[in-house]
């Protein structure tokens, strides 16, 4: 009796077992079918509606594909999965705002610049041109930018890397409180504050003329800061290990430094660098203020006036009338470029002279 006790107590114990233990879900396709259907709501409501912004009709179509895909995983899945998804599809809906703005500026800007764009708007300047002739090239314009973007990024680079190789390897104290300090404030100085400070120091004060390098040295006002904050993330990184290894071995810290904790680095402290420059690339306050602009070509950055693709933009988009739209355009087009092979160049030499696997 008391064994047909114990073999029926495991069998009641169990209970009855489930017949499957897979959870209902909403089919793979089911999230492109939610989107698709959402965008078409969102047109048609826009047309009946007579909604002129195309913003508001991507409004109405993200509204509706995160209600209706959180309604319908809740149905189906449950309220826990339906969370996930909601997560999931704020931030989707977060990345399309951020890629659209941006591919539509990309779109336009080469639709349009892409009109003049050719060798020889790039080979010839505005000398001797007015802004309300056809004609004409962004040579000067191109020479400044380069000649002021390279000077201040001689100025800033090894400023910034050292001063963020003193705040993380050595920097302990008021002192290096004081230095983080004045980099969190110089990171939020507008650039007309930067181009008045030279204006007033170097121009009214020293009486020097306007000149590319007045304007290199704002711009290294700019750039400074962001070198230092990026190299100083970048710096942090590298593993205690690598450097407590290579003074067990008796090396000396500052070729621990120069040999271990930089070439680590390499790649970070590079695109750091490159995002500085993007940064100061597209500032046009300083050099209105220092540069002052020119229309014919000055190959000395140290004297007279000389131009940049920044200032140009705006002198033409001033003159208000089609062609000098069109030269704005195209040299805003330059100037995308530029950048995007300054980026191109920095990742290649980040990847040479980074260390290699295995090594």
């Amino acid at each position: 009796m008391s064994h047909a006790v114990m073999d029926q107590r495991p069998q009641d114990a169990v209970g009855p077992r489930p017949a499957t233990l897979r959870q209902a879900r909403l089919p793979r396709w089911a999230p492109l079918g939610i989107a698709l259907g959402s965008a078409a709501l969102a047109i048609a409501t826009g047309v009946l509606a007579d909604l002129q912004s195309r913003a508001q009709w991507g409004l109405i179509a993200a509204l509706l594909f995160v209600a209706t895909t959180f309604a319908l995983t809740t149905a189906v899945e449950g309220v826990r999965q339906a969370k996930d998804r909601l997560a999931t599809s704020l931030v989707w809906v977060c990345f399309l705002a951020a890629v659209v703005p941006l591919a539509s500026l990309v779109w336009e800007t080469v639709a349009r610049g892409a009109e003049m764009f050719d060798l020889y708007f790039l080979t010839h300047s505005m000398s001797g041109l007015r802004d309300l002739q056809p004609g004409g090239g962004v040579y000067h314009s191109l020479i400044g930018t380069l000649q002021q973007v390279g000077l201040a990024t001689l100025i800033a680079a090894p400023l910034g890397l050292l001063t963020a190789v003193y705040l993380v390897e050595y920097g302990k104290g008021k002192l290096a409180k004081a230095v983080t300090f004045f980099v969190d404030v110089m990171t939020g100085i507008p650039s007309i504050v930067a181009g008045l400070f030279v204006l007033s120091f170097w121009i009214i004060l020293l009486d020097f003329g306007y000149s590319g390098w007045a304007g290199a040295m704002a711009l290294a006002i700019l750039m400074m800061p962001i070198v230092v904050r990026s190299t100083e993330e970048m710096l942090k990184l590298v593993p205690n290990e690598l450097r407590e290894a290579s003074l067990a071995l008796g090396v000396p810290k500052w070729r621990t430094i120069l040999k271990v904790v930089l070439p680590t680095s390499i790649g970070g402290l590079t695109t750091g660098v490159m995002l500085a420059v993007a940064r100061i690339a597209g500032e046009t306050a300083p050099i209105m203020l220092l540069v002052f602009g020119a229309s014919s070509i000055n190959n000395n950055p140290f004297e007279g006036p000389q131009d940049s693709l920044p200032y140009f933009i705006w002198t033409q988009f001033k003159a208000g009338n089609q062609y000098a739209y069109d030269r704005a355009w195209a040299a805003a087009l330059v100037l995308i470029a530029l950048v995007m092979l300054l980026n191109l160049l920095a990742r290649g030499i980040a990847r040479w002279k980074a260390p290699k696997a295995g090594h």
